[in-house]
């Protein structure tokens, strides 16, 4: 039974995950043989480094939150098919048995059965028929076996209230609507995590980039400390610049030590945001530097019209948050049906075999009744508080579409220009470097010279690693806001390549954008 649901369930979130355009299997079972069970078995005892499609990976495996929103997708088309089932030929079908008797003696004995189908169509009409039979045989008189059959069909129409596919169907409707709005929850939720893992993932290779600085910076206070010893025990020194030298080396060394120190701690915590074990060594690969420069030229013709039409056309929350006013305005006629007298056609049937003769059947044996059910719409308070209660959650959707419309322009002017403003900066920062790269060259080409102090040459060393440094969580800044406009503008999304970047997009006509009209 559970492979039957999990087959019509999945093929449900096939087709609206379709709908949506997103590629890939679904299924609703944990992953099996996760990195983290391998590395607590033993079975792996050596992490590669990790991509940035690796760390995706690993998220999706360990992280709870994604199991959970895999679980809501399944059971809100779990619901649905129970609305499908509610408009199927639903059978039925009973056996049963008896013994009759008085004290020790056993007086009669036999069996029945019935057979029915109950069906619900869209305008409403219901039909239940069952086909019975009993068996039976007196033991005291010892005669022979009895059986008779009984039919019985009974046609419901409503002509009134409760008539029409828009009235009947609306539990079925909203059903499938759910299970698009869960669909595009749990691939926002997909979105999400990628560019948080992502952000993760930048953030502690900016770290190795810190540390690889701290450690070119502390060779060169060495090898100036070196030299100006040297110099000292030649006589051509002063003590004083030896110490500066030996200071700032020490100095150098302390930053080493904090910025091996700060890599070590982001390595700690991205372990426990993938849910891999804390004492794993792990490490990043280097080379997916190249996805920080791959991105880099993204976003720069987005003017804030078209990030803003991109977000209201693709954004899933905002699409669903348009339907749910759809949804209220349904509500609105479905609780005003409720208002309405009731009028119900229906026709009862039954009939009764002939004796030992269950197949045989004469017009007379067929009593039929032919019946109109009218209630008058005289006491309708509950019906009534229902219907008010429609009309105000229409209001409040349509405010909530406004208001998501709003939020939405807002975000995407931001994203704009955090991504302006870090893009300058990443500008900025590497000519600083550049400059700080010159003045370092400069001032120990004159100390060799004699222009220059010990003074002058810490000081450009000092301003070339705060550069380099700045330079890099720049970098990181500048693909991150990258990220963050094309996850607000919903053109991101994830594959097995990791994720992707949608440049070119299509934007529909700025008439079906509106804001929703108040009634």
């Amino acid at each position: 039974m559970a492979a039957d649901a999990d087959r019509e369930v999945y093929d449900i979130i096939q087709a609206r995950r379709a709908e949506l355009d997103v590629e890939g299997a679904f299924t609703v079972e944990p992953p099996a043989g996760t990195l983290r069970e391998r590395v607590l078995s033993g079975e792996t005892r050596e992490i590669p480094p990790l991509r940035l499609v690796d760390a995706l990976q690993i998220a999706a495996e360990g992280n709870r939150d994604y199991q959970s929103a895999r679980e809501s997708l399944y059971l809100e088309a779990l619901d649905l098919t129970l609305e499908r089932w509610d408009f199927s030929v639903q059978e039925t079908g009973t056996l049963g048995a008896f013994l009759l008797g008085t004290g020790g003696d056993a007086g009669q004995t036999g069996g029945f059965g019935s057979l029915g189908f109950t069906k619900l169509f869209g305008s409403g009409l219901r039909i239940i028929s069952d086909i019975g039979f009993d068996l039976a045989r007196d033991l005291s008189s010892g005669n022979a076996w009895e059986a008779t059959s009984n039919l019985s069909l009974n046609i419901t129409q409503p002509i009134l209230r409760g008539f029409g596919r828009s009235i009947v169907e609306e539990p079925l409707t909203q059903a499938e609507r759910d299970v698009l709005y869960e669909a595009r929850s749990y691939e926002s939720f997909r979105r999400d995590l990628a560019v948080d893992v992502a952000s993760r993932y930048f953030l502690t290779l900016s770290l190795y980039d810190r540390l690889k600085n701290e450690e070119a910076n502390t060779k060169r206070r060495t090898a100036l400390r070196e030299r100006n010893e040297a110099f000292s025990q030649a006589g051509k020194l002063n003590d004083i610049d030896v110490d500066q030298a030996r200071q700032d080396e020490l100095d150098a060394n302390d930053r080493l030590v904090e910025a091996r120190r700060g890599l070590e701690a982001s390595l700690d915590n991205f372990k426990f945001f993938l849910g891999l074990p804390i004492d794993v060594q792990i490490e990043l690969d280097l080379e997916s530097r190249g996805e920080i420069e791959k991105w880099k030229g993204r976003g720069v013709d987005v003017t804030e019209e078209r990030g803003t039409l991109l977000a209201l056309e693709r954004r899933y929350d905002y699409q669903t948050t348009l339907d749910r006013v759809v949804d209220a305005e349904r509500g609105v006629k479905v609780a005003a049906d409720g208002l309405r007298a009731g009028l119900d056609a229906r026709i009862d049937g039954a009939a009764t075999s002939e004796a030992d003769k269950p197949l045989s059947y004469r017009g007379s044996d067929f009593d039929w009744t032919l019946s109109l059910d009218f209630d008058a719409p005289l006491d309708r308070l509950p019906e009534r508080n229902l219907y008010r209660q429609a009309m105000i959650a229409l209001q409040s959707s349509q405010r909530r579409a406004e208001e998501e419309a709003d939020l939405l322009r807002s975000q995407v002017r931001s994203a704009i220009r955090d991504l302006d403003a870090a893009r300058a900066t990443f500008e900025i920062q590497n000519n600083a470097v550049t400059l700080a790269e010159r003045r370092v060259e400069s001032s120990e080409l004159s100390l060799e010279a004699g222009r220059a102090e010990t003074r002058d040459v810490l000081e450009s060393q000092n301003a070339l690693i705060q550069a380099q440094n700045q330079a890099s969580l720049a970098s990181t800044d500048f693909v991150l806001a990258i990220l963050a406009l094309y996850r607000t503008m919903e053109c991101l999304s994830i594959d097995e390549d990791g994720i992707r970047l949608e440049d070119e997009v299509p934007v529909e006509s700025v008439d079906k954008l509106e804001p929703v009209e108040q009634p």
